[in-house]
């Protein structure tokens, strides 16, 4: 076969499946980044953050416990006043409220004169509104406060206090966008050093995965609370943006701190697996001493209170408060290592599959199925393992998961090749064997390769030999070419023949051939079907040659034998070579009957076993032939052209009885059938002075 006709379409099939691989990983469906993240997920579960060292990020957490003691939420802002003032009496830092403080205190003495009597209304306006206790408070503390991003669009707009510094050379970073802002009161805002967005997104799973460091709100970049925070606290008045002219977002730097993020500029957190011993319940800053840890502290106000509704899902499972993935977030930057999904990830994962991919096809294309199977878990085993060390190791978020789904499906598409492939060569080389031995013996060896083992089984089977006389003459006589095209018809025509009556294909010997039935599949009916194949040649012999004497060709006829005996039939011949044939006395019979043809002048003998299982075949007897080293006579008919042949059996009648009228009765059929080989041999035997039916072969 011609190998690129075979290759080309195993190439397009496995094609199929490559193609497949890169549109769905180029497509990213929903269902992918589902898993995707979830490989994510369970990366940090593995391997969460690590405590730093040293962490000076700590979270006021305003539990249950802290308002069954202090009160109800909101608590009033002069409470709000004191617990910021106690923060700076302990030293913080720098005090973060994932608080949105929107509307006045209605607890205020300035919200209650209105519905109050005048002269008590004129006794409250007297004392300090606590709006503005909360404000001084802000001022003496360096502190954020947060505002929520909105949907809807609004007038309102966060007091910018910083400047963006853009490394981009094309459009504008692609930063999440919202439409408007809900932002603290006018007082507080100013009141405070920062102030920054306390939205983030969860995925589609409602997992936080990332914090976004800015946002855009109409034409304004505006930093989240946790970006807010890390400026405040290293005392910076500048963001420094890096984006491709793409506006893809690489990272954002806050002073001596740059934090990689991915294309829409959100950070990636790294989760602590336990962050309580950073947690400081609300209440005990209103009792006893402070806290040391607050010195110097990053101080993150928030709630875990379940009333509160500021419930997330965390990547390891459960869920934490909103103040915590902040938290979590300021830590990992400031005191942390980065985790991060680098711009340029997914374009490695695309290329590293398609290298892959065109490797598995190639190796699955051309070599066995084991090797395919060893390189494509190879493939898969390799890419997970660097997936894991390049996060393990340099905190790099690469999909292995996605790329592994595209090389299995690239593995399933060359294996269905191949399968075809294979498919289509078998078929090929079942058809091209069926031409050289017979389809029944290859389609046995297909269904039952376990018989192609030494050994065999005994049997009885039938056999036809058949032979061409004068070849050797023949050859001599003509140019080669010619004689081989004739012979090659010549074979042809009986190998046809011996197919059509399902006969096994025993052995080709130079222009003539054994023909073997009932084996390798039983045929209880294989003595019927022995002779009719044996008749059929003979007519396709004759009219053969009868056609070459018409082209000046002169052919010889063909003799046949056919007889049926136990045989050994199996695979012979070493371990290096299978030749399935038969063995046994009935094998050597047969070709010797073919043989005697010659002495009888016949052109079909058959033996008596054959004759038994055929009586409705009309056939002449021969006599019983003693074989030449034989012990005991083999009684041989030739079968009759159509109808019996009642002279020749009452002549051959007279003969066995030894009777004298014999020698006259073939005589006068001589005289009748001038080109009656048969009976002209039983004359000569008559006047040769021989007997009765005994016919003893001197030769072979």
């Amino acid at each position: 076969m011609n190998l690129p006709g075979r290759l080309a379409p195993r190439l397009l099939l496995a094609s199929v499946g490559l193609l497949a691989a890169c549109v769905l990983y180029l497509s990213e469906p929903r269902l992918l980044q589902t898993l995707r993240n979830s490989l994510f997920d369970q990366y940090q579960r593995w391997q969460p953050r690590s405590a730093p060292a040293q962490t000076n990020v700590l979270v006021l957490d305003i539990d249950e416990d802290s308002l069954a003691r202090l009160g109800q939420w909101p608590w009033p802002r002069d409470q709000m006043a004191q617990l910021l003032d106690r923060l700076r009496e302990a030293g913080a830092a720098v005090v973060v409220f994932d608080v949105l403080f929107a509307e006045p205190d209605r607890s205020s003495p300035t919200q209650l004169h209105e519905r109050l009597a005048p002269d008590l209304a004129a006794q409250l306006k007297q004392l300090p509104d606590h709006d503005q206790l909360f404000a001084d408070a802000l001022e003496r503390q360096p502190s954020v406060i947060g505002f929520a991003a909105t949907r809807a669009p609004t007038r309102s707009t966060p007091i910018n206090r910083f400047a963006v510094r853009l490394q981009a050379d094309g459009r504008s970073p692609d930063f999440p966008i919202y439409a408007g802002t809900a932002t603290a009161l006018p007082e507080l805002e100013s009141a405070a050093t920062g102030s920054g967005a306390m939205t983030f997104q969860a995925d589609g799973d409602g997992v936080v995965r990332r914090v976004p460091l800015m946002i855009k709100v109409g034409e304004h970049l505006l930093p989240s609370l946790s970006a807010e925070a890390i400026r405040v606290f290293l005392k910076q008045n500048l963001y420094r943006v890096d984006a491709d002219s793409r506006g893809d977002v690489a990272q954002i730097s806050i002073g001596r701190i740059a934090l990689p993020t991915n294309r829409r500029g959100e950070l990636w957190v790294h989760y602590r697996a336990d962050m309580s011993a950073q947690n400081l319940p609300a209440w005990q800053l209103f009792e006893g001493r402070p806290d040391p840890r607050l010195q110097a502290a990053v101080v993150l106000v928030g709630s875990s209170a379940q009333g509160l509704q500021d419930l997330r899902f965390s990547p390891l499972g459960g869920m934490l408060p909103g103040v915590q993935v902040h938290a979590q977030a300021v830590e990992q930057a400031l005191f942390g290592t980065p985790l991060q999904r680098p711009y340029w990830a997914n374009p490695i994962e695309a290329l590293t599959l398609l290298l892959a991919a065109l490797v598995l096809c190639g190796i699955t294309l051309t070599t066995g199925a084991l090797t395919g199977a060893l390189v494509s878990a190879g493939l898969l085993v390799a890419l997970n393992v660097v997936a894991w060390w390049a996060y393990s190791r340099h905190g790099l978020l690469f999909d292995a998961l996605n790329p592994s789904l595209g090389l299995a499906i690239t593995y399933v598409g060359a294996s269905i090749a191949r399968h075809r492939a294979s498919e289509q060569q078998q078929r090929w080389v079942r058809a091209a064997f069926s031409r050289y031995i017979s389809p029944n013996l290859v389609e046995h060896l297909v269904r039952h390769p376990e018989q192609l083992r030494l050994g065999g089984e005994r049997r009885c089977c039938s056999f036809v030999f058949t032979d061409l006389t004068d070849s050797t003459r023949l050859m001599e006589g003509k140019p080669p070419e010619r004689v081989v095209s004739m012979l090659n018809e010549y074979l042809e025509g009986i190998i046809q023949i011996a197919f059509r009556h399902h006969g096994t294909l025993e052995r080709i010997m130079g222009d003539g051939m054994a023909i073997l039935f009932s084996a390798p599949l039983a045929q209880p009916d294989h003595q019927q079907r022995a002779l009719a194949c044996a008749l059929e040649i003979r007519r396709f012999t004759q009219e053969h040659a009868a056609a070459q004497h018409a082209a000046g060709i002169a052919l010889g006829p063909t003799r046949i034998g056919v007889h049926s005996g136990d045989v050994v039939v199996g695979n012979f011949g070493g371990s290096t070579l299978f030749d399935y044939r038969a063995l046994g006395d009935a094998v050597n019979v047969a070709a010797r009957i073919e043989g005697v043809n010659r002495y009888f002048g016949t052109e079909l003998c058959v033996s008596q076993t054959i004759r038994d299982a055929n009586p409705d075949t009309p056939m002449r007897p021969i006599g019983n032939v003693l074989l030449k080293g034989k012990e005991h006579p083999l009684r041989l008919y030739e079968p009759c052209e159509t109808q019996p042949d009642a002279l020749y059996e009452a002549a051959h009648k007279l003969l066995s009885e030894d009777e004298e009228g014999a020698l006259k009765a073939f005589e006068r059929l001589d005289i009748q059938r001038q080109n009656d080989a048969l009976v002209h041999y039983q004359l000569e035997r008559l006047r040769s002075g021989q007997r009765a039916e005994l016919i003893v072969m001197t030769d072979k």
